[in-house]
This record gives C-alpha cells, structure tokens and sequence, in this order.
C-alpha cells in the first residue's frame, strides 16, 4: 500500500514538473547532431514524429512543455566553454535547460509542429533582433558635445513616438511594422496592438520592447528606414498610412507613397494589384512631444 501512494505521488509530482524540449527544426542542424553517436535519430521526419508524439503524450498527462529551438553551434560552443562532453544525452539535457533559461522558447499548446515551429522561429528572430539591436545603442557611447548616453536618449525618444502613434491611431487591431537599414542586412521589428472592450490597448511587452529598440537605433544612427501601420476594424476599410524615418524623428509619407510600397513587388519591382477594400492614407498628426528634449548633437 505505502508503495503504491509513493508511485501515485511520484506521477502527481511529475505533473507539476515542467519540462523543455530543444527542437532540431531542419535537415540542416539534424545532420550536425548525426555526428554524435549518442544521437539515436537517424531521419529527421522519423525525429519530429517522434518528438511530436511525445509532446502529445505530456499533454495528454496534464504536463507542461515548453518548445526551444536547439541550435548545434550553439551547443558545441556550450560544451566548449563548460568543459562538457558533447556526445552525451546528459550534456544535451543541461544545453536544454539553459537555452530554457535564456533563449527562445514557446509553450506546446497542441498544435502539430509544422504550425508552432514558424511561430518559434519568428521568436527566434525576434529575440536576435532585439538583442543585436541593443547591442548596436550600447555601443554607441556618450555624445562627445554634451556627454549624454546616445543610445538612450534615442530609446527615450523612440518610446514617446510610439505612444503617440498608438494614441492618434483610429480604433481597431493595428499592427506595425518597423525597418530600419544597417550594414549588414536591415532590421525589421513587427508589433500588434490589439483594441479590448475595456478601451485599452493589448500590447505584447517583449514585442514593444523590440519595436522601440529598432525604432531607436534608426533614430540615434539616422539610418534609412521607415515605419507602417496598417489598422483593422469592424464594418470600415483597413487603413494604411506610415512615416520615413527622417534625422531624429518620423516624416509622413504621402498616400500615394504608401501606395507605391504597398502596391510594388520588393524584389522585381513591378507593380501589384491594390488590395479591395484598404484605404491608403496620410497618418494623423502625432500631437505634441513629450517633455523629453530631442538629443541634437
């Protein structure tokens, strides 16, 4: 009897445990873990199905799972640095937790993999973004005028056009879009900012932060780049209007630049059929700024 209540202990301790997977995504990082001989895989569809199976498996027993992308570089340069034997399950188990820790991650909600792992990879990138975005503002360093920290005065100043833009923007389900060209590719940062009954606005905090950190970085490197709001609401057109990024600040775009962007293919150049029922217009006028003053030096 004693045995049997720690058994049924041990399962309900079980449940309450959560676990993480580090996911091998694509062919590409499969292959690189094949070089492991503790890697039992062999086929890459015969992992996921399998991987699948077992995430549906701790659901079904009440259990939370969350899913990681594992990256094998990354995973060699952890054994690397912590002096682990890569070709062990253990050393891949302690990889997992700490990418839980500190990398992307989303939690299994039943999906089939084909449907979470997009949304995974989009963490993924988020997160890059926001990270070498950060790192960019930091490096920045004080202004040699006037001794004020560049990147942060930026992020400031970004983070008050953003609250003015959501504060002038007609009622609905926006989402915006971010991108500002540095070397060596550009960086794009998309946030949605979604109407609730209760009046107020539902923004996703680790979106924000990463739309305000890009937004800052064109402001304070006065990169190219521009910003686009696109605004869904019942029984009305999408509305469509954006600002380039312009010195330190945004310059609207005319509706028929909006228009042109919208309305041409990015890499021929051709023009494409306009959406039905989207109105492309001017933005609205951003109101008065915050009582932070602009860095000019």
């Amino acid at each position: 009897m004693a045995h049997t209540d720690h058994r049924t202990m041990r399962r309900v301790l079980h449940r309450e445990i959560a676990g993480t997977i580090g996911l091998l995504t694509d062919e590409h990082d499969f292959r690189a873990m094949r070089r492991y001989r503790s890697f039992a895989f062999a086929d890459h569809t015969t992992y996921l199905a399998q991987v699948e199976a077992l995430l549906r498996s701790r659901a079904a027993q009440g259990n939370h799972t969350a899913v990681a992308l594992f990256d094998p570089e990354d995973y060699a340069a952890f054994c690397a640095d912590t002096g682990l034997e890569p070709d062990t399950a253990t050393s891949r188990a302690r990889f997992t937790a700490e990418i839980a820790t500190n990398g992307p991650s989303l939690p299994y909600d039943g999906r089939p993999l084909d449907e979470l792992v997009p949304d995974l990879v989009d963490e993924a990138v988020r997160q890059a973004t926001w990270e070498y975005a950060s790192t960019l503002l930091a490096r920045l360093g004080p202004c040699a005028s006037c001794g004020e920290d560049i990147g942060r005065a930026a992020f400031t100043r970004a983070a008050d056009l953003l609250v003015r833009i959501l504060d002038t923007a007609p009622p609905g389900n926006r989402h915006l879009v971010c991108s500002v060209s540095t070397t060596p590719e550009a960086l794009v940062a998309v946030l949605h900012a979604d109407d609730e009954d209760s009046g107020s606005t539902r923004l996703d905090e680790a979106e924000a932060l990463e739309f305000t950190t890009v937004l800052a970085l064109g402001i304070a490197t006065r990169s190219p780049g521009g910003l686009v709001m696109r605004t869904t609401a019942d029984d009305t057109p999408d509305r469509i209007y954006g600002w380039r990024l312009r010195d330190d600040g945004l310059e609207p775009l005319t509706a028929g630049e909006v228009f042109d962007a919208y309305c041409t293919d990015v890499e021929s150049g051709d023009l494409i059929s306009p959406e039905s029922g989207v109105d492309y217009g001017t933005p609205p006028d951003l109101g008065e700024e915050g009582p932070q003053p602009r860095h000019r030096h």
